[in-house]
């Protein structure tokens, strides 16, 4: 039986685009007749406390030699003098969601020590598994990680559930002219959501009928929280924009359902979960062109502007308010699309095919 030994920073049930990429691909792997388990490493990682490194090889120098270990990339960065050792014994996989030193807000200093842990730790590891080929492409130039030693696993959707919850019968284009629209914005309130761009977009959009809906979480980032409820309070939107924190998985689904237009002014994405899952429903997309997004989102089914450009984002959302004949087309064009979107089973095959090779363990039978 093929096995895997899974490490990630912090709590591994934590509602975010990379924790659930790594739930449902240890799912997936399951399904398929793999041994899975986890490993939580403490929560100061990428930046590692001397006791949480301490913990942290204790947890690896445990591992049978030629255990096959996948390390998830907020880890990655902070373990790079364990892997020095350990990795040696082990056959080590890196699952890079995105480069953290390209994390928005953080300054120069941090960002510089950062990538060059990242790239350090990079060069330990046997295989590097990414969601896009944007990330791949962005670790190959930037981190000087081999080619050959890359592999992109898509994050999947579950399409029997979109279409059932899609918009093929309402239709974006079915709300009458004065009648209120839903914007649906899924992601973790950080800096590099770009909630702030987007809350300063609508308000110039004030005059038109919108509401827009915010799910994700409101503890993980609570200075950036408190600052979106100022800026909430100085525009005047309390009354129409709602930061509902996460969601369980059913009260989110009945969000999708409701949602003519989704949203997300970030400034990266290493793949863009919640965009295909906005796809897979049929919802037009609103959104930027930072990192993966072009490639996870179909141009025929979204517009995508600039990271950063607030004037473009105004205008892309004023274009999709004011003109139902445009969201109509957009959703048609995202409901085609979602048949060529990956599903979560042929995630974690290709998962298992990225492993192959890197160790004795890895060898599917």
């Amino acid at each position: 039986m093929p096995t895997i030994d899974l490490v990630v920073s912090g709590d591994p049930n934590t509602p975010t685009g990379g924790y659930i990429y790594d739930r449902q691909v240890l799912a997936g792997l399951a399904e398929l007749g793999w041994k899975t388990a986890v490993h939580s490493l403490d929560d100061s990682f990428p930046r590692p406390t001397p006791a949480a490194l301490r913990e942290a090889r204790a947890v690896l120098a445990g591992l049978p030699s030629d255990t096959v270990v996948v390390v998830d990339g907020l880890a990655l960065a902070g373990l790079e003098r364990v892997l020095d050792t350990e990795g040696k014994r082990l056959s080590v996989a890196a699952l890079v969601h995105h480069p953290l030193a390209l994390e928005t807000g953080i300054d120069p200093v941090s960002a510089q020590l950062l990538e060059t842990a990242e790239r350090n730790a990079l060069a330990l590891v046997r295989r590097v598994i990414c969601p896009s080929q944007w990330t791949a492409r962005s670790l190959a130039a930037e981190y000087r990680v081999p080619t050959a030693k890359i592999r992109v696993v898509e994050p999947g959707v579950d399409r029997h559930r979109a279409a059932k919850g899609g918009h093929a019968a309402r239709g974006s284009s079915a709300r009458s002219g004065d009648e209120m629209l839903n914007l649906l914005c899924v992601a973790t309130l950080t800096p590099r959501k770009g909630h702030a761009l987007l809350f300063e977009a609508l308000a110039e959009l004030r005059d038109r009928r919108w509401r827009l809906t915010c799910a994700g979480s409101i503890t993980h980032d609570t200075a950036t929280v408190a600052a979106l409820e100022r800026q909430l309070e100085r525009l005047a939107l309390r009354s129409r924009v709602s930061l509902l924190g996460h969601l369980d998985k059913e009260t989110l689904e009945r969000h999708y359902e409701r949602a003519d237009v989704f949203v997300l002014a970030s400034y990266l994405e290493g793949y863009g979960m919640a965009l295909a899952e906005a796809v897979a429903r049929g919802i037009p997309v609103v959104s930027t062109t930072g990192g993966a997004i072009p490639e996870t989102v179909p141009a025929a089914s979204s517009i995508l502007v600039p990271p950063g450009d607030g004037r473009a984002l105004c205008k892309a959302l004023a274009t999709v308010l004011d003109d139902g004949t445009v969201r109509k087309r957009l959703a048609a064009s995202a409901r085609k699309a979602r048949a060529q979107l990956p599903t979560w089973r042929v995630a974690a095959e290709k998962f298992a095919a990225a492993l192959d090779g890197i160790g004795a363990r890895a060898t599917r039978h």
